[in-house]
């Protein structure tokens, strides 16, 4: 497996795996689990070679100190990267992604606004800026991202079709642990206490699906949501939103088809995510 420090590391070695078929790519920020290891093993299905990143980017974290608390194994991820047959990966620092003077941005106006993106101000500016290098510097074929960072994944989406970048946006399914709460880099911040408080996000979800499937509302279960976080005295709802999984449309009462569900709540000094789409 090569490890590419540089952007022209990168930009040589994608190449040359592009001229033997076609290139998947897989962007973390590190901290890796059997959830990004899915992601891999999606991209390898898709294409002949995969390459991936591991960057934590400072431009989508709201302080200084959440991006510093980033749980980080370098050497780790690394060696996990390479059992799973990745053919290289991009190890940058900082100013190789952002050079001196850098004031380019990109921004997806209303996805990366609403929702989520009120509870975490500029956060997904700063995904949307950070992927569009990544997309430009390794022009991958597949691109493979989770359904659990869901608006996210829309965003992501969006920006490739409005762009015209010439990749696919692969979705892969959320991997859970065996109580149902959704792998993620951040678990690892959880005190034992919070983590053992921590599915009460998939539980809430799980109430919300079964009111929407029985035929209530949105806000009927939104209010079972907040009830069953209210009861985990350790989580704090931090939102909850049903939109059209299509366009994501908010839902503000009954609607029919595929919904996506979203929460996020703060355990501690740590936000979680988690989603759900629900057929109605």
């Amino acid at each position: 497996m090569q490890i590419c420090r540089s952007v022209q590391e990168m930009r040589t070695a994608c190449r040359a795996l592009r001229r033997d078929g076609t290139l998947g790519f897989v962007p973390t920020m590190g901290g890796l689990h059997a959830g990004h290891m899915a992601l891999v093993v999606r991209a390898a299905e898709v294409s002949e070679a995969v390459v991936a990143s591991v960057f934590v980017n400072p431009t989508q974290f709201e302080s200084g100190a959440d991006l510093a608390a980033y749980p980080s194994d370098t050497d780790a991820d690394l060696a996990a990267l390479e059992a799973a047959g990745v053919a290289a990966v991009f190890l940058p620092q900082a100013t190789d992604v952002y050079p001196e003077g850098a004031e380019t941005i990109v921004e997806v106006t209303r996805l990366g606004t609403m929702l989520h993106g009120a509870v975490r101000p500029g956060h997904f500016k700063g995904v949307a800026t950070v992927v569009t290098k990544l997309f430009n510097i390794a022009q991958p074929d597949v691109a493979c991202f989770g359904k659990k960072d869901y608006q996210q994944l829309a965003l992501i989406r969006r920006m490739v079709r409005d762009l015209h970048f010439g990749l696919r946006i692969e979705a892969v399914e959320t991997v859970r642990e065996a109580d149902g709460l959704a792998m993620s880099s951040r678990n690892a911040r959880l005190s034992a206490v919070e983590r053992a408080a921590a599915p009460v996000l998939n539980q809430a979800l799980r109430d919300a699906a079964e009111v929407l499937r029985s035929g209530g509302d949105v806000p009927t279960a939104e209010a079972a949501v907040r009830a069953r976080i209210a009861a985990e005295p350790l989580a704090t709802l931090a939102g909850f939103d049903v939109v059209e999984a299509g366009d994501f449309t908010p839902v503000a009462t009954r609607a029919g088809g595929v919904l996506g569900m979203m929460i996020s709540a703060q355990l501690g000094d740590v936000l979680l995510l988690d989603q759900m789409e629900v057929s109605v």
